[in-house]
């Protein structure tokens, strides 16, 4: 069954920038260059949140993996955490000095990525939006950072036509892939973490193995690619495109999958949920579209690793092994003979700690708007006392 279009959303006055679903698929968050998020629920009839906040538009948007929180980047340099409830409060930090492009949080959501015109990246803590550690070799806008699946590595491409790997330890540059031959728009890890992919303004999609530092495909588009994603099972990557199409390739395969027309004008951005039966797409006509993914139900059942001849358009590929797309979903585990009785009490378990977890984001995040708002409070004091002492100053006088 092919993908089909499930919903679509309107409200953004711009173009929209950003796209992220909440891990329950519950809920939808975009950003616009109208300066506003919008949370939208996946339930009928549910109204949207619009959040302002931002002095500029915002150019990225993403949920904690917990979904207590959603963070945002803008032009206006700053970075803002949201609790995506009715209030709509936010804490903000002052991120870069200049306008910033990229935020993702780590895996576990300790740590949040930056990227920025600046030419930096940063890396920050979540709780405390304590700054971290700067990375500092591009010689150019930094279009897009992401954290490794494991969170121990960080990617960043930029418009100084690189894609750059970074250790998170030791806070160096292991490699530069240099293959591009414009601007890189974005980039992220293979759900493996073995693989990355990039796209770009020279309309390619670029997937690198990160082991052996080699190119493994090459697909040639006709239009600059905007954003990418990686579906869950590592086995089809979708592209969002300037000429106003999404792209489902196969990587298996190592061949385009399916073109979808839905955007009137350049599609921006792109995202699959966590569990990959969805997508969202979003674009500079101001709609974001849900799309229902069908186009395969066992993703990735008993595939093997296979060699590639050929790129999209029908030009010899690179010819490598994609062993690195593999994630079987119906592999047998040596937890098979576990019994049921404690296969419920470990997922109870899990989802207990995942609810503290998130609990603990709104607190921490609850906190840290208290302490704004105190500063805030003070400021005012401090201000209302010296004008207080100017007053009785010029009695005295």
């Amino acid at each position: 069954e092919d993908p089909s279009l499930a919903k679509h959303f309107k409200g953004h006055r711009d173009a929209v920038t950003s796209v992220d679903f909440s891990c329950t698929k519950k809920q939808l968050v975009s950003g616009s260059m109208d300066s506003c998020l919008m949370i939208w629920s996946m339930k009928p009839q549910m109204r949207a949140y619009r959040f302002m906040g931002h002095k500029d538009a915002v150019l990225c948007v993403q949920f904690s993996p917990s979904g207590h929180l959603v963070a945002s980047g803008s032009r206006d340099k700053t970075v803002r955490l949201w609790i995506p409830s009715i209030k709509g409060e936010s804490t903000v930090f002052k991120a870069h000095t200049a306008t910033v492009r990229s935020v993702h949080f780590s895996s576990d959501g300790q740590s949040l990525v930056t990227a920025s015109d600046d030419k930096t990246i940063k890396v920050w803590t979540v709780h405390r939006q304590k700054f971290l550690f700067s990375l500092s070799q591009h010689i150019n806008w930094v279009r897009c950072a992401r954290f490794s699946p494991d969170g121990r590595l960080i990617v960043s491409s930029s418009d100084d036509k690189t894609v750059k790997l970074w250790d998170k330890t030791s806070r160096e540059c292991i490699h530069s892939f240099c293959e591009h031959g414009g601007f890189v728009n974005h980039v992220d890890f293979h759900p493996s973490g073995n693989c990355i992919a990039a796209g770009g303004t020279d309309s390619t999609v670029k997937l690198w193995d990160i082991r052996m530092n080699r190119l493994l495909q090459h697909y040639q588009g006709n239009s600059v690619v905007n954003s990418l994603s990686f579906h869950p099972s590592g086995n089809y990557l979708v592209t969002a495109s300037s000429d106003s199409t999404l792209k489902i390739l196969d990587l298996l395969e190592g061949r385009l999958l399916y073109t979808l027309h839905g955007h009137q004008g350049p599609a921006t951005c792109v995202a699959f949920s966590r569990d990959g039966d969805l997508f969202a797409s979003g674009g500079s006509d101001e709609q974001v579209m849900v799309w229902k993914t069908n186009f395969d139900a066992d993703y990735g059942d008993v595939v093997k690793p296979q060699k590639y001849g050929s790129s999209v358009d029908g030009t010899h590929g690179t010819g490598s092994e994609m062993d690195c797309s593999i994630h079987h979903k119906k592999t047998k585990t040596r937890d098979s003979c576990r019994t049921h009785e404690q296969q419920e009490e470990e997922t109870s378990l899990a989802n207990t700690l995942e609810h503290i977890m998130g609990q603990l984001d709104v607190l921490t995040q609850t906190v840290s708007i208290l302490e704004q708002r105190l500063t805030l409070t003070e400021d005012k004091l401090k201000e209302c006392l010296e004008n207080q002492q100017k007053i009785i100053q010029n009695k005295t006088n």
